[in-house]
């Protein structure tokens, strides 16, 4: 089959690899209908995930039809349209018993964090759904049948950044009138928005530096935007504007910020784990008992963490890996009823061959690209 894999730093190509194969009785096949480039995607790419072999198939945003099944599967069977949520869950632990999926004790051997698909081997080493076909293990846990009169544009994104989204919202514990800060107006940043509106939040600020972006945020009637690089310190200007700080801070940027020089260098000799530019404008601009809520990737440890801007103002902090288990079926059905609706960020529709192309555009957010979904 083919499959789009890492091949280094900043390189990625379609190969043919061998295709997955039935290898518990609880595991599923599935043939790919559509995937999707997540930001998450372009932190392996970029070398800020360790252990990620070449060679390593990528991708956690996937759905399609079951083709095989193994005998212990009883949710779905051969036939089926599904989507697959991210987090690779065995259903039985203390986690995801408690409905805390993305930190299952049992499906990353590599290491204490839950496994992820497409993730690398710090994630358990499953291969992505960025390829013709997908193993998906603990099939009785993850996936999910689509209903027939939905299509693969509106459903796909429940796999990963519709969840991730409503649950930096819904952990955020915002309330109706209140003011919420987005950072970032990537795919995840401009769902966030969107959830907050739905959420009944007062006024809600998006903030980025891509122009097309900040453009496609202002769209949503009820959103502000601002460009962070007009500003000597937009965090201080968005205290002045609300009048002490938001409510709530979803981060939704992560380790892949702006850098300044320092953390270039301290990256570039694993002393530092990305950027924390995003953390720092959260420290001005939530106010005082505020929450902060970070949903972007990060990595490993900071220096100069910001712990105490955030102690001395007694600030909430939440964040991790959403378990999107727990959110698939109330947002489809949302979808079902028309409710909500992600297809607004859906900015290029590839084939997977196109996919070299595909991640160029999308990280260097070349041709106004916001969101790429890839057929196989």
């Amino acid at each position: 089959m083919k499959a789009i894999v890492y091949k280094g730093i900043n390189h990625v190509e379609v190969e043919k690899v061998e295709d997955p194969k039935i290898e518990k009785s609880d595991d599923i096949i599935v043939r790919v209908t559509s995937t999707a480039i997540c930001g998450s995607d372009l932190h392996l790419v970029h070398g800020l995930v360790p252990h990620t072999p070449h060679g390593f198939i990528l991708g956690h945003e996937t759905m399609g039809i079951v083709e095989e099944a193994g005998k212990d599967v009883t949710k779905v069977k051969k036939g089926d349209r599904v989507i697959v949520p991210f987090p690779v869950s065995c259903g039985d632990c203390f986690f995801c018993n408690h409905g805390l999926y993305s930190q299952c004790d049992n499906s990353n051997p590599n290491g204490e964090v839950g496994g992820l698909l497409g993730y690398s081997n710090t994630y358990g080493g499953y291969p992505g759904g960025q390829a013709q076909y997908l193993r998906v293990p603990y099939a009785n846990v993850g996936p999910v049948v689509v209903p027939d009169e939905l299509t693969d544009e509106q459903v796909l994104f429940c796999t990963d950044i519709l969840p991730t989204s409503y649950w930096g919202v819904e952990i955020s514990e915002m309330k109706p009138g209140d003011t919420v800060v987005v950072l970032g107006c990537g795919p995840v940043g401009l769902l966030t928005c969107k959830w907050a509106l739905y959420n009944g939040a007062k006024r809600v600020i998006a903030v980025d530096r891509v122009g097309y972006r900040l453009e496609h945020a202002k769209k949503y009637k009820g959103v502000e935007v601002l460009n962070f690089e007009e500003y000597d310190n937009v965090g201080e200007h968005i205290k002045e504007i609300t009048h002490g700080g938001a409510d709530v801070v979803i981060d939704c940027v992560g380790l892949d910020g702006k850098m300044s020089t320092v953390e270039k260098i301290e990256t570039a000799l694993k002393l530092q784990a990305g950027s924390k530019s995003a953390i720092e404008i959260a420290t001005q601009a939530v106010r005082k008992c505020g929450t902060v809520v970070f949903v972007g990737v990060y990595g490993k440890r900071y220096n100069n963490f910001p712990l105490g801007d955030f102690f001395s103002r007694n600030i909430t902090l939440k964040m991790g890996q959403c378990p999107a288990q727990s959110y698939t079926d109330k947002i489809l059905d949302l979808i079902r009823h028309h409710k909500f609706d992600a297809t607004d960020i859906i900015t290029h529709t590839l084939t997977l061959d196109e996919g070299r192309h595909a991640y160029s555009i999308f990280d260097k957010k070349e041709d106004n690209c916001i969101k790429v979904i890839l057929k196989p």
